[in-house]
């Protein structure tokens, strides 16, 4: 008989390690009918994600662990351990590890789901292909992934 939940035990799920994060699928799209998809991402010293924006999906970030700095809708902001942040469609936004901090963990929601399947098809790709600008702009179009720049400057604190 099929098991109607899923279980992932700590560590588990389908898990694409990077060089600036390694992030696991807690709940993917299969799932949840594609409603949403669940993961857990574990930030290194190197992480940046660049500016960019979704046209039809929302993202909720939940700090785990670590300090992380996002840009938002014009806004900078740092969010620690407890701290929710949800972006709706059609919001530019940002992030990086906060000022002094070499690690982070947060659990991240899309909804509706897909950002699970963009994972497992980048992970499929080599060097070439990254280099490749139309593949890479099919799979951004593909996955709601609309790039808008680098990270912003942050203000002098």
């Amino acid at each position: 008989m099929t098991k109607r939940y899923s279980l992932v035990p700590p560590g588990g799920g389908p898990n694409y390690d990077w060089s600036a994060d390694h992030t696991f699928v807690k709940v993917s799209a299969a799932d949840t009918g594609g409603h949403f998809t669940l993961m857990e991402d574990n930030l290194k010293a190197t992480f940046r994600l660049g500016l960019h924006m979704h046209r039809s999906h929302a993202e909720t970030f939940y700090i785990l662990d670590g300090s992380v700095a996002f840009y938002v809708d014009g806004d900078w902001m740092t969010a620690t351990p407890g701290t929710c942040l949800h972006i709706p469609p059609g919001i530019e936004h940002a992030c990086e590890l906060s000022d002094g901090c070499s690690a982070a963990r947060m659990l991240m929601i899309f909804q509706p789901a897909g950002f699970d399947q963009f994972l497992a098809e980048m992970a499929d790709l080599d060097e070439a292909h990254f280099q490749n600008e139309a593949l890479m702009a099919a799979l951004n179009e593909k996955y709601d992934i609309v790039p808008l720049g680098p990270v912003p400057e942050r203000p002098e604190t």
